[in-house]
C-alpha cells in the first residue's frame, strides 16, 4: 500500500520517516520530496507498506497526529496522471 505523508517538518530525513511507520509494518519504500537546488525537504513524502493492512493501521494512527509540533496528514497515494507534468 502506498501512502502520501504531508505536513512534514522540513529538516526530516528518510530514516525518521521509516522509523515512525516501521512500527506499523515493514516499510518497503521511501521517497522523500527535496527541492532540487536546496536538497531541502519539500515537507511531503511518500511511502509504500508491504502489507494493506499495515499500511491502513499507519494512516488511521498517523492522520492529524502531531510529530515535531506539525499534524502530519496520511492518505492513500493516488495514482499519477499521465501526461499531467508541471513545468
Amino acid at each position: 500500500m502506498k501512502l502520501f505523508i504531508g505536513n512534514l517538518p522540513y529538516d526530516i530525513s528518510e530514516s525518521e520517516i521509516v522509523d515512525l511507520f516501521s512500527q506499523y509494518g515493514e516499510v518497503v519504500d521511501t521517497n522523500l520530496i527535496k527541492d532540487t537546488y536546496t536538497g531541502q525537504s519539500k515537507g511531503f513524502a511518500f511511502i509504500e507498506m508491504s502489507s494493506r493492512s499495515g499500511g491502513q493501521q499507519a494512516m488511521e494512527s498517523l492522520n492529524k497526529s502531531t510529530y515535531k509540533s506539525r499534524q502530519l496528514v496520511c492518505n492513500e497515494a493516488k495514482p499519477k496522471k499521465k501526461g499531467a507534468r508541471r513545468r
